[in-house]
This record gives structure tokens, sequence and C-alpha cells, in this order.
């Protein structure tokens, strides 16, 4: 009965974020529902106790990379630079490789720090003007969407500044450029599967007279580029939030060492040293500073552009951040109350019933991952209640944690992208699609980023590459 109550919470949970209900008015009522099926009496201390300190923790640790990432996508839609990326990639990489172009674009803005919800909007009407140029079916471009800013670029790339690969350097105590190798490699596999299956659908839909399509939806309105700025300007915050994230990683620990205490004679307000473990928290930092610095860089070198609508864009952005970054904790405490329950018990017996630690890592993230619709509210789940156990196997069987970091990261963004994930959904609106037109597609970059997973692990024992 108790496993009971912990598949019907999940599913209960599944369902309603399905049907477009908030994950942060349902989780907490899943999480206590099962609860109260489990001993009634314990439904508010574990409220208080669990679920709340749990959400608080990782609101505490993650807001602020939310917060940022959300501005910093922001400025770079409201400065014209996102506009001029793409339509540099189409002129330089070429309309006839329109699918190469889309998952170029997308992939830069993603790992340069633009939130995929923004890159969906901000690639949307190129890529429509690409799609109808070409001659290429629209309900095919969700598919090249999907692969450029939802798979190798949220999590297998090193260094990506996107949430999915911050979340576990705080279990892990590693860094956003774990296992770099096994990173590119599995990115490289992504990119190659992925493209070659793009353009199979591609071609095997023209070669039977399929054009664009007629009686579209949300189409949009024709985009005058001649006055974008130039794109090696458009470019630059990229690759400034690429070098201050990775110098920042090197550097930080260098300045502080292992811990850093301020004195109450510093702060005289606070009456006892502020200590913290700087290990633990040198990745936020890094990103954090790295976004605040490309933020600043789009700011002074588009001034004029940015300043107009800079308050509104920014209170957007914030209300945007605070959404996300409440779901995920939603789903964090969540996670923190189903792991304290009788009936978990079963569920991670069975998981530790697989032998191989990553493997059981990435399968028990995968699942949360596709049960909730979300990356990192699955990973999430899976870490605050499982993060030890993994830990465990992985020291047992001499894994390093970066490779650990690597599986995890990578498991979460595959399996998520099922019907009701909500990039998925925001992708289909904005393109004025349906699952039914064009969800095969994007399901088809699902598996093979799952697939890529396994591949990453294959890949580590047979030859040790880190």
């Amino acid at each position: 009965m108790s496993f009971v109550i912990v598949l019907a919470a999940l599913a209960f949970l599944m369902f309603a974020a399905y049907r477009g209900y908030s994950v942060i008015l349902v989780a907490p009522i899943a999480a206590l529902g099962a609860v109260l099926l489990t001993d009634p009496a314990a439904v508010a201390p574990v409220f208080s106790g669990i679920f709340m300190e749990k959400l608080v923790s990782f609101v505490k640790l993650y807001f602020p990379v939310f917060l940022l990432g959300a501005v910093f996508g922001k400025v770079i839609e409201l400065s014209g630079f996102s506009e001029s990326i793409v339509a540099a990639a189409i002129r330089y990489i070429g309309r006839s490789r329109a699918n190469a172009v889309i998952v170029a674009v997308c992939a830069l803005l993603t790992y340069g720090g633009v939130s995929l919800f923004v890159v969906v909007f901000a690639v949307y009407p190129f890529a429509a003007e690409l799609y109808r140029q070409s001659n290429i079916p629209k309900r095919l471009m969700p598919g090249a969407i999907a692969l450029g800013a939802f798979s190798f670029t949220m999590d297998s790339l090193p260094g990506t500044p996107q949430i999915q690969n911050i979340i576990p350097t705080t279990f892990f105590k590693t860094t956003a450029w774990a296992a770099p190798g096994l990173g590119v490699a599995g990115s490289i596999f992504i990119v190659v599967v992925g493209l070659t299956f793009l353009e199979w659908r591609r071609r095997s839909a023209m070669a039977k007279g399929e054009g664009y399509g007629t009686s579209l939806v949300n189409e949009p309105e024709r985009i005058e580029t001649s006055k974008l700025p130039h794109p090696l300007l458009a470019i630059a915050p990229l690759v400034l939030v690429g070098i201050a994230n990775f110098a920042l990683t090197q550097l930080l620990p260098q300045w502080y060492g292992a811990s850093y205490t301020v004195a109450p004679e510093v702060l005289p307000g606070v009456h006892a040293p502020v200590s913290v473990a700087v290990k633990s928290m040198v990745a936020i930092w890094a990103v954090q500073g790295a976004l605040l610095l490309g933020i600043l860089l789009v700011v002074l070198t588009a001034f004029g552009r940015v300043s107009e609508r800079f308050a509104s864009g920014t209170k957007a952005a914030v209300a945007g951040a605070l959404l996300a970054s409440l779901n995920t904790a939603s789903e964090y405490g969540f996670g923190g109350v189903i792991a304290a329950l009788p009936g978990f018990i079963v569920v991670s017996d069975a998981l530790k019933s697989i032998p191989n630690p990553l493997v059981n890592a990435a399968v028990s993230v995968s699942a949360l991952a596709g049960i909730t619709g979300s990356a990192s509210g699955g990973m999430s789940i899976a870490l605050a209640a499982m993060s030890d156990l993994f830990i465990k196997g992985a020291q047992a069987a001499h894994i390093p944690m970066e490779v650990l970091h690597r599986v995890v990261a990578m498991a979460s963004g595959g399996m998520d992208t099922l019907p009701h994930n909500g990039a998925v959904i925001t992708l289909l609106a904005v393109t004025g699609l349906t699952h039914r037109e064009s969800y095969r597609d994007i399901f088809a970059v699902t598996v093979i980023k799952t697939l890529a997973v396994f591949f990453v692990i294959a890949l580590y024992y047979t030859t040790g590459l880190v």
C-alpha cells in the first residue's frame, strides 16, 4: 500500500502538470496528500519541516542563477543581438542547410546563457522565414529547435550555464566543467544522430512534394534585417559569459580557499562569524559572475536599444525567473517529502538492484524527469531523494564525481521532453503547431538524447575518458 501511495502522488503530479496546473500549487498538494494517507498527524510537521525546508534551500542556492539568466536573455532579446546572430547564421551557413542553421543558432544562444524559452521566441521568426523560403514543411521546425535548444547545450557540453548543469555541482562538489571529454563526446553523438534524423525527415517530406504548408497558425511578420547590430558585436556577450565562467571557476578557489569566514568585526550587525564552504559554491558563483558581466556588456554596447524597454523587459524577466525557480523548488520539496515516505524504500531498494551506479543514476533521473516533465525538476527530486545512494555507489566503484555529474545532468534532459513538458508546450504554441503535427520529431530528439546518456556511460567504461 505504501508503494501505491508514492506512485499515486507521482501520477497525480504528472497528470496535473499535463493538464496545465501550476506545479507550485500542485506539488505540495501531491506531497501532503501522500503524507495524509500515510500518517494524517504528520501533515503539518512534514510541510514545515521537510517540504518548505527543501523549497527554501533550493531557492537560496539557485534563484540568483535563474534571475540573472532571465535578465541576460531579455537584454539579448531587447538589444537585437539574438536576431542578428540568427540572420548571420542564415547568411554564412546557407539557406540550403536550414536544419543545421537552426540547430547552430539555438545551440549558440543556449550555451551562451540565454534561457531556452527566450531562444524559442527569438529564433522562431527567422526559422519560419528560412523554412518558407526553402519550402521545407513547417511541421518539421520544432524538432530542429528542440535539438538545438533542449539537448546538448542544456546539459551535455561542459561549462554550459543552464541550470541543469549547475544543480549537480552542489551535490557532487563539482564544477560546471565536469567531465569535459565525455560531455563533448556525448554532444557530438547528439548532433550527428539528431541532424541525420532531421535531414532524413526533410528529404522524405520534400520527396513527397510537401511544401511549407498553407492555412498555418501564428505566422510571424516578415523581419527587417538591414538595421540589426553587427553579428560580431552580438556574439561578444555570449563569448564573454563562456570565458568568464571558465575563468571564475579557476580563480574563485584561489581567491577564497576551501572556505571563507567573515568575522563579526567586519559586519558589526552580525554576532557570529559567517562561514561558507567555497567548493560547493564555486560553480554557482562563477555562473552568476559570468552572467552579470554579460548583462553589463549588452547594456553598455546597446544602451540605446535596451534602455527604451529595459524597465518593462526586466520586470517580465524577473517574473519569469520567479515562476521558473519556484516551479523547480516545489518539485524539489515534493522529492524531499516522497523520499521520506515508507513507500519510497521500495523504490530505492528496486533501484539498488541495478548494480551499475552510473546506470542506476541515469535510469532514476530519466524516469523522474519524464514523470514530472521537467529536467531540473526531475533531477532535483532524484538528487533530493537519492544523491547519497549515487555518491556511495560511485565511490565504491571508484568512479569520479565528475563522471557522475555529467551522467546525471545528461539524463535529466532525456525523457523530460515528453508531451506534458512545459518547454514542449511553449514551443508548439509559439510555432502554431500541434502535438499531432510535430511531436514525432521532438520525441525522436528525446530518444536520441536518452541514448546519448548510455553512449557516454559505455564510452567511460571502455576508454576511461573523463
